[in-house]
């Protein structure tokens, strides 16, 4: 494990660094009050540090758990033949303690997952776990180290932690869905609606690889793949108007064009489809109108 006392130091030492370079930097702007703003950016950097390192830390502790085991440092060692005498039934039982500790930390993360203030990632992190857990333990239950007593216990572990594993996976991604659905609506530009909704979508897709039968997962991208179709359609439209405003019959017809075609998708709901088609169309038909109407007066000079 990375020393908790260097991670300290380093983390101190930054802030500190920062903290001196502010206070000179403002003490020759003239600010008459220099210390303050340095401080508390230093405080700023300082707790980042440390509340990422509780993040990163937590998430390696129980990968140890499952890779090393739980070396309690104050067991007594015992004499070399009787260490040689138990070491098979010690391995077994120590195996099966250091599934019964991951299993504890997976449960107890879960439920601090599932609070109301929870972020979406809390969930990633706990089925991150739950799919480490599981592959540790189908590897034990492979090598045959488990009797059968302790082999139907594991078993029923691992039937908690894919229920566990699919939970939060799926409110993963419907919830990082969402909040970048929300992200999509908010942007001004086509090109970042389009980019930030397509991320997603990508969330959407990673959960389908596991669970592809899912139907709020199908719903979900539906919706998405709709919001992306529908954002195109609004932007051909608008440079069609601009277009059409600026006399540019032609070019706007061709980019109404543009429209229906992705109007015309699957994704979109059929009455949506039916009415912009159809608004679409009148405009073409108007625009082709004037160009007609352009080219006869322009014949007759």
């Amino acid at each position: 494990m990375p020393s908790s006392t260097g991670y300290l130091v380093v983390a101190i030492a930054l802030a500190a660094g920062l903290f001196f370079l502010l206070w000179w930097l403002l003490v020759r702007g003239g600010d008459e009050a220099p210390w303050l703003p340095a401080g508390l950016a230093s405080s700023v950097v300082l707790l980042v540090a440390l509340s990422a390192r509780e993040v990163v830390m937590r998430r390696a502790w129980t990968r140890y758990l499952l890779e090393n085991g739980i070396h309690d440092t104050r067991r007594t060692v015992p004499p070399s033949s009787a260490r040689r005498s138990s070491s098979r039934s010690s391995k077994k039982g120590f195996s099966a303690s250091v599934h019964s500790a991951a299993l504890r930390t997976i449960q107890k993360q879960s439920v601090a997952a599932d609070s109301l203030n929870a972020a979406p990632e809390a969930h990633l992190d706990v089925a991150q776990l739950c799919h480490d857990y599981l592959a540790s333990t189908d590897e034990a239950i492979r090598s045959g180290g488990y009797g059968s007593e302790k082999g139907i216990a594991i078993r029923a572990g691992q039937e908690r932690v894919r229920a566990l594993h699919k939970h939060h996976l799926l409110t993963w991604a419907k919830g990082q869905s969402r909040l970048l659905t929300h992200e999509a609506q908010q942007r001004a530009r086509t090109f970042d609606k389009i980019e930030t909704a397509n991320r997603a979508l990508e969330c959407i897709d990673s959960a389908m690889r596991i669970y592809p039968d899912e139907p709020e997962l199908h719903e979900s991208k539906h919706a998405i793949s709709e919001l992306i179709a529908s954002v195109k359609v609004a932007h051909w439209v608008e440079l069609a108007e601009r277009s059409a405003f600026k006399g540019h019959y032609r070019r706007a017809i061709d980019r109404y064009r543009d429209a229906l075609f992705y109007l015309n998708q699957d994704v979109v709901k059929a009455d949506v489809r039916h009415a912009g088609t159809e608004r679409i169309e009148r405009e073409i038909a108007a625009l082709e109108t004037k160009l007609r109407q352009r080219k006869t007066r322009q014949q007759g000079q």
